[in-house]
């Protein structure tokens, strides 16, 4: 096999590829918009495609804050940081969210984006809740009765989700005030035995009273023999299981609980019974955060600016294809092959990474085009220079690529460097500005100097060719 036969086998099997990676993204965005919504929530949806960002989608972003004063004094904001967006990143993909955006902005703020998710209510649900698991005893003493009594006697001992400061003086020592689910208060031990940091795992089961779902829960290994020990000692009495400082349910323990297993009952709704075992797998925040920005993008405003993306590539498209053509003709024609040839391997490379496609990113892949073209141009006119000079044809072609090389090389190298920092330093959309600039740049160092000169080498390798047409 010649080294010629060799660039055009590798050339054949690049484009196959390419074909073979995009397949999953034709069918898909083929699909109705309805369709694919319907898919995704069956979570029947190709794994490989070309995903598409909060802005050409529609879906959900938010700001939140963590509540750096209420962390506990052994962890630093740092590192309280980075475990927050870790377990809101865990509790995201076990919802199922493709192609999340979670990362760090300042010292203490959180950028979360949703695509396809437009329930702003349910995605602040599961990404802000605390889901702060304890397992406390309540006080079931004469004098707590006698306390929680006087609690009540005074009125309502909760101003929204707080303590009223009447009811906190009536809290005997080591006892805590607590509002169940439906506003019912328990005075509890002020000790918490077990946290959720405890579980192994929590699962939806429909095992509750009349069907209702129900979350079971099953400790660590460590931790089972701690919950069995509790139970043995506490036979007869309640134990609150709260979540987030809320009681969802006090059962009376019947005997030992060995196996470290049980359940949380709370009139749940499969929707919420789902999160809030999600929440509980991922682990609790390590301090509360609270949402300080929220925006909705509709998708209907996300298909407009995939169909105004679309047509501007393709406007762009036709106008470069039309000038190339008629000034550099049949080398013209060379160059709009390279060019397609390098958009259909950007789209399918990003399909291969999973990537997600942005309306900055369709900027960086008309500007990589643009590139492309643009090294087109420097060649083709070094070539134009050679043959003015006398040049023979296969002389004048080969020195202008060897000639515009140095500056092609120059350009791309610095636009390389600029897309680096955008990545590392950008957010969002500025990062898939970043990555489709960044594919589209190395793919069109190499389809307009090395696919338009194996071109050029094969037309010009046949009959005698007295006159190019450049």
């Amino acid at each position: 096999m010649t080294k010629s036969q060799f660039k055009w086998l590798t050339l054949l099997a690049v484009v196959a590829g390419s074909i073979f990676l995009l397949y999953d993204s034709i069918n898909w965005y083929q699909l109705s918009a309805a369709e694919r919504a319907k898919r995704e929530a069956l979570r029947d949806r190709p794994s490989r495609i070309v995903n598409l960002g909060l802005d050409l989608k529609g879906g959900t972003h938010m700001v939140m804050e963590l509540e750096v004063d209420k962390l506990d004094a052994k962890t630093t904001i740092n590192d309280a940081m980075n475990q927050a967006i870790e377990i809101i990143r865990n509790r995201i993909d076990q919802f199922g969210v493709a192609e999340p955006l979670i990362v760090r902005q300042g010292e203490r703020w959180i950028v979360v984006q949703l695509p396809g998710v437009t329930d702003s209510a349910r995605a602040k649900d599961l990404v802000g809740k605390t889901a702060l698991l304890e397992f406390r005893m309540l006080d079931e003493s004469e004098a707590g009765r006698n306390a929680l009594n006087k609690i009540l006697d005074a009125g309502n001992p909760f101003v929204g989700a707080a303590v009223s400061t009447a009811a906190a003086k009536l809290v005997p020592a080591g006892d805590v005030l607590l509002s169940g689910k439906d506003g019912t208060a328990y005075l509890a031990k002020a000790e918490v035995p077990l946290t959720g940091a405890s579980l192994e795992t929590a699962r939806v089961d429909t095992g509750g009273q009349y069907g209702l779902p129900v979350v079971d829960f099953k400790f660590k290994p460590e931790a089972a023999g701690t919950f069995s020990s509790l139970t043995a000692a506490n036979v007869g009495r309640r134990m609150a299981i709260v979540l987030d400082g809320v009681v969802y349910s006090a059962p009376v323990i019947k005997g030992r609980i060995s196996g470290g297993s049980g359940i949380i009952e709370g009139q749940f709704s499969p929707e919420d019974a789902r999160a809030l075992a999600i929440v509980l797998r991922a682990g609790a925040l390590p301090a509360p955060v609270k949402v300080i920005e929220e925006l909705v993008v509709g998708p209907t405003v996300g298909e407009d600016s995939v169909k105004d993306g679309v047509r501007s590539i393709a406007i762009g498209f036709v106008l470069v294809v039309a000038f190339m053509l008629i000034y550099y003709r049949l080398s013209g024609a060379i160059a709009i092959a390279a060019l397609g040839l390098n958009l259909l391997v950007l789209l399918a490379t990003m399909a291969g990474m999973r990537a997600t496609l942005t309306l900055p990113g369709m900027a960086g892949i008309i500007l990589s085009l643009a590139m492309a073209v643009d090294a087109n141009v420097l060649i083709f006119e070094r070539i134009r220079e050679e043959l003015r000079h006398g040049k023979p044809i296969k002389t004048a072609v080969n020195v202008g690529y060897d000639r515009a090389w140095s500056a092609i090389l120059d350009s791309h190298v610095t636009s390389l460097i600029s897309a680096a920092f955008l990545f590392q330093f950008g957010t969002g959309p500025i990062k898939g500005f970043a990555v489709t600039l960044t594919i589209g740049l190395l793919l069109s160092l190499i389809t307009a100097t090395v696919v338009t000169h194996m071109i050029f080498d094969y037309y010009l390798s046949g009959t005698a060719v007295e006159e190019l047409s450049i």
